[in-house]
């Protein structure tokens, strides 16, 4: 399976926002829930320029471990996203994504026609 259609999503997260890998894998559809969503973000390739630091776990838990967690935590804060032990406000920072981009974005299986 290949996660391009998870990076190319992320890439619209604005600065300053942040989206929950639950709320990820739905928009996309993806099977297996935010574990596959978590998957993808692990597997983020860098110098693409995907902002993985934007997605966060679900409440705006930082979940990923030391020294990441840190990283994570100095970028959100260089995009004006406030955290506080480890939390991000989603009331201000959450990002809800339209509804025609990820399905946009989704990746779509070809009919085959007889």
């Amino acid at each position: 399976m290949t996660w391009d259609p998870v990076f190319r999503f992320v890439k619209l997260i604005p600065r300053g926002r942040v989206l929950t890998y639950g709320a990820l894998a739905k928009a996309l559809r993806l099977p297996g829930g935010a574990r596959s969503a978590g998957r993808a973000m692990a597997a983020t390739p860098s110098g693409r320029g995907i902002p993985w630091q934007r997605v966060i776990g679900e409440r705006g838990r930082i979940l990923i471990r030391e020294p990441y967690a840190s990283l994570q935590r100095k970028l959100l804060e260089s995009e004006g996203v406030a955290t506080v032990e480890s939390r991000v406000d989603l009331k201000r920072h959450l990002w809800k994504p339209p509804k025609e981009s990820a399905l946009k974005h989704r990746t779509t299986r070809k009919r085959i026609h007889k």
